[in-house]
């Protein structure tokens, strides 16, 4: 009986191995099927040129398809949601923006929640915007646009891809920081905003250097200023808005991968390697900083941290410059 009893247990003790062994296993076998990117945005923007970036490259290091699926509305909360709530196997993830980090503080009717529902697996970029004005709008700068402006306050208006979106907030950051009003026109998409502008519904827009800068070059628009710290490698010529006459400026736009929050860390791990492969190549960051962008790389832990850090920059600037939701 005893001995009965023993080989009971023994083999109970073999299959709890057995499963322990399976989980990392598992991990190691995916993918096995193809990966879908959700892009919670329009076609056309910084987020998805990007998506299909990486979807092009990743077959080649993981062996399986990847899919880009563009999931806009409701200021990417639709394409998020979908994503938070996918089940946690590494076949579906978003691709993020600091529109995310923002719309943790702005919007606080959201299904779900960043920390709560997702987990950070690796960035990807970041890029300086591009202040661009219609050729109508008399301002040649900076200086002349803030002149004019707080002479006419409302007379200007900008176009933004949506409330909450790197556009929108680095129009608001410009108006908390110079005194000026602009009257804010949010579209469900960057390409119908950047349609309207070139067209001449709109006077203003905040966008990327890098869907921008051929417009620039092509005359289409005039370049007021660009937001980051330094002058874009990609418009050398063009002053930064710190340098014309709003002090300590500066706004970004970035983009990065997460999953759904219970994705196992060995496949989490695996993506983060095989999109660090990718940003990584010389090839590849030479031609990001010529068309205005660097390349982030860091490992899942320290992106976390640097999705966290965001949260709380914008949710100071939300909070104490009183901005709302349109």
């Amino acid at each position: 009986m005893k001995r009965h009893l023993f080989l009971r247990w023994l083999a109970a003790g073999a299959c709890a191995a057995g499963l322990l062994h399976a989980l990392p296993a598992a991990a190691q076998e995916w993918p096995t099927r193809p990966i879908r990117i959700v892009v919670p945005f329009a076609t056309g923007g910084s987020a998805d040129v990007y998506a299909r970036f990486l979807a092009q490259r990743l077959p080649a290091i993981l062996g399986q398809p990847v899919v880009v699926e563009n999931r806009p509305g409701a200021g990417a909360v639709i394409g998020t949601d979908l994503v938070a709530k996918a089940p946690a196997d590494g076949y579906t993830l978003l691709l993020m923006s600091n529109t995310h980090t923002v719309n943790e503080t702005l919007v606080a009717s959201k299904p779900y929640n960043l920390t709560r529902d997702f987990v950070a697996v690796a960035p990807i970029n970041y890029a300086d915007l591009i202040f661009v004005a219609h050729p109508s709008v008399p301002a040649a700068n900076v200086r002349d646009l803030l002149k004019m402006a707080k002479e006419r306050p409302g007379k200007f208006n900008y176009a933004s891809s949506g409330t909450g979106t790197p556009y929108h907030m680095a129009g608001e950051l410009f108006k908390a920081m110079s005194g000026v009003y602009l009257v804010h026109i949010p579209y469900k998409g960057s390409s119908g905003a950047r349609t309207d502008l070139l067209g001449g519904q709109v006077d203003l827009m905040f966008d990327a250097v890098t869907t921008m800068v051929e417009q620039v070059k092509a005359g289409k628009v005039k370049a007021i200023a660009t937001t980051g710290k330094s002058r874009s490698a990609a418009l050398p010529n063009v002053p930064t808005v710190h340098e014309s006459g709003v002090p300590n400026y500066e706004a970004t736009i970035w983009l990065g991968v997460l999953a759904p929050k219970a994705t196992p860390a060995a496949v989490v791990s695996k993506l983060n390697d095989a999109i660090t492969r990718i940003v990584s190549q010389p090839e590849v960051q030479q031609g990001w900083t010529q068309q205005g962008a660097t390349a982030m790389v860091m490992n899942p832990q320290v992106f976390d941290k640097y999705v966290q850090d965001d949260i709380q920059k914008w949710a100071k600037l939300i909070q104490s410059a009183g901005i709302k939701a349109d």
